[in-house]
Protein backbone atom coordinates (compact mmCIF):
# COMPACT_ATOMS: atom_id res chain seq x y z
CA UNK A 1 0.00 0.00 0.00
CA UNK A 2 1.44 3.42 -0.87
CA UNK A 3 2.16 5.70 2.06
CA UNK A 4 -0.22 8.61 2.64
CA UNK A 5 0.82 12.12 1.66
CA UNK A 6 2.47 13.98 4.57
CA UNK A 7 -0.49 16.39 4.59
CA UNK A 8 -3.13 13.63 4.63
CA UNK A 9 -5.65 14.11 7.45
CA UNK A 10 -5.10 12.26 10.72
CA UNK A 11 -7.18 9.21 11.73
CA UNK A 12 -10.51 10.28 13.19
CA UNK A 13 -10.77 13.37 10.98
CA UNK A 14 -14.32 13.82 9.69
CA UNK A 15 -14.36 14.68 5.98
CA UNK A 16 -16.77 17.16 4.47
CA UNK A 17 -18.13 16.98 0.94
CA UNK A 18 -15.61 17.51 -1.84
CA UNK A 19 -18.34 19.45 -3.66
CA UNK A 20 -21.68 20.48 -2.12
CA UNK A 21 -23.64 19.52 -5.27
CA UNK A 22 -22.09 16.02 -5.47
CA UNK A 23 -24.78 13.33 -5.58
CA UNK A 24 -22.61 11.00 -3.49
CA UNK A 25 -21.40 13.21 -0.64
CA UNK A 26 -22.96 16.62 -1.18
CA UNK A 27 -25.19 18.15 1.44
CA UNK A 28 -27.28 20.18 -1.02
CA UNK A 29 -28.66 17.38 -3.22
CA UNK A 30 -32.19 16.24 -2.48
CA UNK A 31 -32.29 12.43 -2.65
CA UNK A 32 -28.49 12.20 -2.75
CA UNK A 33 -26.56 9.65 -0.73
CA UNK A 34 -25.08 12.21 1.68
CA UNK A 35 -22.29 9.75 2.32
CA UNK A 36 -20.33 10.58 5.48
CA UNK A 37 -16.64 9.74 5.70
CA UNK A 38 -13.76 9.94 8.11
CA UNK A 39 -10.15 8.89 8.09
CA UNK A 40 -9.56 5.47 9.65
CA UNK A 41 -6.40 3.86 10.91
CA UNK A 42 -3.85 2.42 8.49
CA UNK A 43 -4.61 5.06 5.82
CA UNK A 44 -8.18 3.90 5.23
CA UNK A 45 -11.34 5.90 4.70
CA UNK A 46 -14.44 4.85 6.64
CA UNK A 47 -17.67 5.87 4.92
CA UNK A 48 -21.32 5.18 5.53
CA UNK A 49 -24.74 6.01 4.24
CA UNK A 50 -28.25 4.95 5.11
CA UNK A 51 -30.43 3.57 2.33
CA UNK A 52 -33.71 5.49 2.07
CA UNK A 53 -36.85 4.84 0.06
CA UNK A 54 -35.49 7.29 -2.55
CA UNK A 55 -32.59 4.85 -3.15
CA UNK A 56 -34.75 1.83 -4.09
CA UNK A 57 -34.37 -0.28 -7.20
CA UNK A 58 -36.51 -3.31 -6.45
CA UNK A 59 -39.18 -2.73 -3.79
CA UNK A 60 -37.49 -2.47 -0.40
CA UNK A 61 -33.95 -2.88 -1.76
CA UNK A 62 -31.20 -0.45 -2.68
CA UNK A 63 -30.62 0.17 -6.38
CA UNK A 64 -27.37 -1.44 -7.51
CA UNK A 65 -26.31 1.68 -9.39
CA UNK A 66 -26.69 3.77 -6.24
CA UNK A 67 -24.56 1.28 -4.33
CA UNK A 68 -21.91 1.65 -7.03
CA UNK A 69 -22.12 5.45 -6.55
CA UNK A 70 -21.45 4.97 -2.84
CA UNK A 71 -18.34 2.93 -3.59
CA UNK A 72 -17.16 5.39 -6.24
CA UNK A 73 -17.52 8.19 -3.69
CA UNK A 74 -15.78 6.31 -0.87
CA UNK A 75 -12.92 5.20 -3.12
CA UNK A 76 -12.56 8.67 -4.64
CA UNK A 77 -12.34 10.06 -1.11
CA UNK A 78 -9.69 7.47 -0.30
CA UNK A 79 -7.54 8.48 -3.26
CA UNK A 80 -8.03 12.24 -2.86
CA UNK A 81 -7.52 12.37 0.89
CA UNK A 82 -4.61 9.94 1.18
CA UNK A 83 -2.68 11.24 -1.85
CA UNK A 84 -3.88 14.88 -1.62
CA UNK A 85 -4.34 15.04 -5.39
CA UNK A 86 -7.52 15.20 -7.47
CA UNK A 87 -8.41 12.08 -9.41
CA UNK A 88 -11.22 10.78 -11.59
CA UNK A 89 -12.64 7.29 -11.88
CA UNK A 90 -11.22 5.28 -14.77
CA UNK A 91 -12.85 1.93 -13.93
CA UNK A 92 -15.04 0.65 -11.12
CA UNK A 93 -15.87 -3.02 -10.55
CA UNK A 94 -18.51 -3.82 -7.95
CA UNK A 95 -19.36 -7.28 -6.64
CA UNK A 96 -22.85 -7.50 -5.15
CA UNK A 97 -22.73 -10.25 -2.52
CA UNK A 98 -26.06 -9.78 -0.72
CA UNK A 99 -29.12 -7.50 -0.92
CA UNK A 100 -29.03 -4.14 0.84
CA UNK A 101 -32.49 -3.37 2.26
CA UNK A 102 -34.03 0.09 2.63
CA UNK A 103 -33.34 1.36 6.14
CA UNK A 104 -29.98 -0.38 6.42
CA UNK A 105 -26.70 1.47 6.79
CA UNK A 106 -23.82 0.49 4.55
CA UNK A 107 -20.36 0.77 6.18
CA UNK A 108 -17.57 1.06 3.60
CA UNK A 109 -13.83 0.80 4.24
CA UNK A 110 -11.67 2.05 1.36
CA UNK A 111 -7.92 1.61 0.98
CA UNK A 112 -5.19 2.38 -1.51
CA UNK A 113 -3.69 -0.67 -3.20
CA UNK A 114 -1.03 0.88 -5.41
CA UNK A 115 0.14 3.76 -7.56
CA UNK A 116 1.75 3.50 -11.01
CA UNK A 117 2.42 6.91 -12.54
CA UNK A 118 -0.96 8.64 -12.82
CA UNK A 119 -2.88 5.40 -12.16
CA UNK A 120 -4.10 4.75 -8.64
CA UNK A 121 -5.61 1.43 -7.58
CA UNK A 122 -8.01 1.23 -4.65
CA UNK A 123 -10.46 -1.26 -3.15
CA UNK A 124 -13.25 -1.32 -0.58
CA UNK A 125 -15.58 -3.61 1.34
CA UNK A 126 -19.12 -2.72 2.38
CA UNK A 127 -20.83 -4.25 5.39
CA UNK A 128 -24.44 -4.08 6.52
CA UNK A 129 -25.56 -2.14 9.61
CA UNK A 130 -22.26 -2.40 11.50
CA UNK A 131 -18.57 -2.07 10.64
CA UNK A 132 -18.29 -5.79 11.49
CA UNK A 133 -21.63 -6.75 9.92
CA UNK A 134 -22.12 -9.15 7.03
CA UNK A 135 -20.16 -8.39 3.87
CA UNK A 136 -22.60 -7.08 1.26
CA UNK A 137 -20.41 -5.55 -1.45
CA UNK A 138 -16.82 -5.42 -2.59
CA UNK A 139 -15.31 -3.03 -5.14
CA UNK A 140 -12.06 -2.39 -6.95
CA UNK A 141 -11.25 0.76 -8.87
CA UNK A 142 -8.72 2.46 -11.06
CA UNK A 143 -8.46 6.23 -10.65
CA UNK A 144 -6.44 8.61 -12.80
CA UNK A 145 -4.71 11.59 -11.21
CA UNK A 146 -5.67 14.83 -12.98
CA UNK A 147 -4.90 18.52 -12.80
CA UNK A 148 -7.60 20.86 -11.48
CA UNK A 149 -8.01 22.17 -15.04
CA UNK A 150 -9.77 18.88 -15.83
CA UNK A 151 -12.82 20.12 -13.93
CA UNK A 152 -12.91 23.57 -15.52
CA UNK A 153 -12.15 22.35 -19.05
CA UNK A 154 -14.71 19.52 -19.08
CA UNK A 155 -17.22 20.82 -16.52
CA UNK A 156 -18.51 24.13 -15.28
CA UNK A 157 -16.94 24.16 -11.85
CA UNK A 158 -15.02 27.00 -10.34
CA UNK A 159 -11.79 25.27 -9.28
CA UNK A 160 -12.27 26.62 -5.75
CA UNK A 161 -15.47 24.52 -5.48
CA UNK A 162 -13.86 21.18 -6.36
CA UNK A 163 -11.85 19.44 -3.66
CA UNK A 164 -11.55 22.66 -1.61
CA UNK A 165 -9.48 20.88 1.01
CA UNK A 166 -6.81 19.73 -1.48
CA UNK A 167 -7.04 22.53 -4.06
CA UNK A 168 -3.72 24.39 -4.15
Amino acid sequence: MPPPHPDAPEPGTRLGPHYHQCFGCGDEVEGGLRLHAEVGKDSTILAEFTVTEAHQGAPGLAHGGLLAVAFDEALGNTVGQMLREPAVTGRLETDFLRPVPVGSTLHIVGKLDGVAGRKVYASADGRLNDPDGPLALRARALFVLVDFSHFTTHGTADPRDVHPDINP
